[in-house]
């Protein structure tokens, strides 16, 4: 039987808007991958920066649009703000907290004293409250000057809304820092605390980062030090993630969480793997590539690409394009009925040689059916 993905992973750090739904809509096929996980004994946490709703907020807008999620699974960033206090505070100790009541309920909970003065406030906390002015940040200002401990929730800078993208927390946080020449420690992602907490609390050695933005939930998974998963239903796309350098790139991306449920290599892309392939002078090819499906395997190596199920050779249709073995190793691109070589995946300029006419046009990853993600420009 073909290993899932999920197999390889004893837990999912799930993002919400974008991930696991769509502002007050399911993103389809999400609340069936978490179902499957959960049935596989996989653990589940939903793991939100947002630190203004509170917990039990999150869980009945999960239950209402489908998803079977309890208190504990949900982890916020507020949560992690407040065990970060605790660590380093003592019992009891008064913290300034600029958000909401959801935020001080989660200081008070770590058993912490909340308060809105400046006045004997060891710590600051801040996350994001629509109500707060310039009269909170003054006070803020007054407690960090004096020395209090600075943790803020996450360093969004816009928050999405319905008419677009507004201040978010981290634009406040700014308005904080030039004010105190201060840093404040972060708990949200892309900070570790969030995810590590989370992983934690699951007691998981083995852990998923499931997200749908490169800049929040894959840059934490790779602070935190975890495998992640890029789904395509939210905010980046696939094009981006193969743009950046290569250690801040996804693990895998799916078009959507039931890329989870899939083969592996058959819905999902091992950009590990493909981030050799990203420039000259990468390592050779593998013994084997990681990637194998019923359609395509890799073995490495010159016309190592079997053929199977009518996918042939990228190396000699590379040498029938003038390509070249130097230019393309093993690169096969099947989809619908098309089948091409692409040989400058670097540049992100995928112009592919039509078999039959010699057309070009560009393959996305999105589209094809199987590929081997093993290729350099020469």
């Amino acid at each position: 039987m073909t290993e899932t993905l999920l197999a390889r992973y004893d837990a999912l750090l799930l993002d919400l808007d974008g991930t696991v739904y769509r502002g007050k809509d399911p993103v389809p096929g999400a609340a069936d991958a978490v179902a499957a996980a959960r049935a596989q004994g996989v653990g589940i946490r939903f793991v939100t920066n947002n630190a203004s709703r509170a917990a039990q907020d999150v869980v009945d807008h999960l239950v209402e649009i489908g998803f079977n999620a309890v208190l504990d699974e949900v982890s916020t960033s507020g949560q992690a703000a407040a065990a970060m206090l605790a660590e380093r505070v003592p019992a009891g100790s008064a913290v300034l907290v600029l958000g909401t009541a959801a935020l001080e309920t989660e200081v008070r909970l770590v058993g912490l004293t909340p308060v809105r003065s400046a006045e004997g406030a060891v710590a600051v906390v801040q996350g994001l409250s629509q109500d707060m002015g310039w009269r909170e940040l003054a006070e803020a200002c007054v407690a960090i000057r004096g020395g209090a401990l600075w943790v803020a929730c996450n360093a969004d800078v816009t928050l999405p809304t319905e008419r677009g993208l507004l201040p978010g927390c981290g634009a406040l946080v700014a308005a904080l820092k030039a004010a105190t020449d201060r840093e404040p420690l972060i708990a949200g992602k892309p900070a570790a605390p969030l995810l590590e907490q989370a992983a934690k609390s699951l007691g998981a050695s083995r852990p998923l980062v499931v997200g749908d933005r490169l800049d929040t939930d894959i840059a934490g998974a790779v602070n935190a030090g975890m495998d992640s998963l890029l789904v395509l239903t939210g905010v980046s796309t696939e094009a981006e993630a193969l743009a950046l350098p290569v250690e801040w790139r996804p693990t895998h991306v799916a078009a959507d969480l039931s890329g989870l449920m899939e083969g592996v290599g058959r819905s999902w892309l091992y950009l590990g793997v493909l981030a050799v392939a990203t420039r000259a002078g990468a390592s050779p090819h593998p013994a084997r590539a990681i990637i194998s499906t019923p359609v395509l395997s890799c073995q490495g190596g010159k016309d190592a690409l079997t053929r199977q199920n009518g996918c042939e050779g990228a190396s000699d249709r590379g040498e029938e394009r003038g390509l070249g073995d130097a230019r393309v190793a093993c690169f096969c691109f099947r989809a619908a009925q098309l089948e091409c070589l692409c040989p400058r995946v670097a540049q992100l300029e995928c112009f592919c040689p039509r078999v039959a006419q010699g057309e070009r046009f560009c393959c996305r990853p999105a589209q094809v059916e199987c590929f081997c993600p093993w290729a350099w420009s020469g």
